[in-house]
């Protein structure tokens, strides 16, 4: 079983939420992951690494000994904003074995949209690529980073305002600007790529990659697999963090989302002649202040797509890089934040079945609800009794399962009993050497499948 880290909350606290965001450590043993990605239908995720190796974890939570694609001496190493920033596999990946990375070169620091291949081989890329798409940075932060194709099979492309602070070129409100913005290309069509006729600037002033402008640093932008929405999480300068949903079908009229004009629902610098009224822009589906959270740089997740955790269901998932928190935020736009977790959060991911993961500088966790778990415990007929326990308890097995064993592990995840139990009505587990606390137990059957409930030892 993987390791649980359990988010701090109290015993006496869990009841006040339906549910518990835990995080189960699924890979470990890697160096500033950026992005977590996979081709459709694919089990493997592919981990991007930010000085330039792409690795493979397979489901197992073990990591290929060799990278899928290697670029240390390619990207920039230098700067924390600088580096293999982005990954998006073709739609049709599986049989033109095409995907696309965003990086920051090393000779100019400038970013890069390039094509690269899989081998013969599934598990290593082809080290040559195509560059497609090349913009230059002024300053070292702010590349963003993120690609993505988008349900109309255009790839999307998100652009920093290019970096300092305050866009102080007012490049995120310049049309002839790719800086600031979101792009749009067709990579099926065209040398090296082609322009969506349907973009907004095709034929009239205006570069014509553009699909949106007024961003500041949009780190990590997501479509909901299932309906097509554009959630986006713009990094703001030093008050607010925003969250913007574009509901699917995605409209081609030029949106603006404000900056540097607008910082969230708040004027930041109209004085540059170019600022629309506020009510002309793309107003944050929600948002939160630096001052109320502590926070200071959202990194944006998923919307939940899957179907293991019910309690997940119609919430969009982030994150502050500074308080640790994981954030969810509800059909109201109102957010709910856990409790701190160890390590700053850079990137989620989603699987092919559209649970979620997150990763710290150097864990990739999967993200599950361990409350559910609780509830599984007794819908199958277990019980665990008395609870609170002070020596002993007894796990009761009505449904007459053929369980095999008990593990118990405490709040950081550490295993401490491992007791293999008879297939009879009730079993009996001793924990007089333990100390008093709060501690997960786990039951296996002789299928594999585990059913986990919390013990108090008083």
């Amino acid at each position: 079983m993987k390791k649980l880290l359990f988010i701090c909350v109290s015993l006496f606290s869990i009841t006040n939420y339906s549910q518990v965001i835990t995080l189960q450590s699924y890979g470990t043993g890697f160096a500033s992951p950026v992005a977590i990605e996979h081709p459709a239908n694919d089990s493997r995720l592919f981990i991007v690494q930010q000085r330039g190796l792409i690795r493979i974890l397979n489901t197992n939570g073990v990591t290929n000994a060799t990278p899928f694609l290697n670029l240390v001496g390619t990207v920039s190493n230098s700067g924390s904003e600088k580096g293999l920033l982005g990954l998006a596999f073709h739609p049709n990946y599986a049989t033109n074995g095409f995907f696309y990375l965003n990086y920051t070169r090393l000779s100019d620091g400038a970013t890069v949209i390039a094509r690269y291949s899989v081998s013969a081989d599934p598990n290593i890329a082809n080290t040559t690529g195509t560059i497609l798409l090349t913009i230059p940075q002024p300053y070292t932060n702010h590349n963003g980073g993120t690609l993505r194709f988008g349900p109309d099979g255009y790839l999307y492309i998100g652009m920093g305002d290019g970096g300092s602070a305050g866009d102080p070129e007012n490049r995120a409100q310049n049309l002839n600007e790719n800086l600031g913005k979101i792009l749009r290309i067709d990579v099926n069509s065209g040398s090296p790529y082609g322009i969506p006729p349907t973009n907004p600037f095709v034929g009239i002033a205006g570069n014509d990659e553009i699909w949106s402008i007024g961003m500041r640093n949009p780190w990590k932008f997501s479509f909901n697999r299932l309906n097509g929405d554009l959630w986006i999480a713009d990094v703001g300068q030093n008050a607010i963090e925003e969250i913007n949903q574009i509901v699917s079908p995605l409209p081609n009229t030029g949106l603006n989302f404000g900056w540097r004009c607008f910082e969230g629902n708040a004027t930041y610098d109209t004085s540059s002649g170019m600022c629309p009224a506020y009510g002309a822009t793309v107003a944050p589906f929600s948002q939160y202040t630096h001052a109320s959270t502590g926070g200071c740089s959202i990194t944006g997740g998923y919307f939940y797509t899957g179907t293991t955790y019910p309690n997940f269901q119609n919430k969009y998932f982030m994150a502050d890089y500074c308080t640790n928190k994981i954030g969810t935020v509800n059909s109201a736009g109102v957010i709910t934040w856990t409790a701190a977790l160890a390590g700053s959060f850079t990137t989620f991911g989603e699987d092919k079945d559209g649970e979620l993961y997150i990763a710290n500088s150097s864990t990739i966790y999967k993200i599950i609800d361990s409350s559910l778990a609780t509830d599984s415990f007794s819908k199958n007929g277990l019980s665990l009794f008395p609870n609170p326990s002070k020596n002993e308890f007894t796990i009761n097995n009505a449904n007459q399962l053929t369980l095999s064993k008990v593990k118990l592990f405490d709040l950081s995840g550490k295993l401490l009993l491992t007791q293999n139990i008879a297939n009879t009505e009730s079993n009996s587990i001793s924990i007089s050497n333990l100390s008093s606390g709060l501690y997960l137990v786990s039951v296996e059957d002789s299928l594999g499948n585990q059913y986990q409930t919390k013990l108090v030892k008083e």
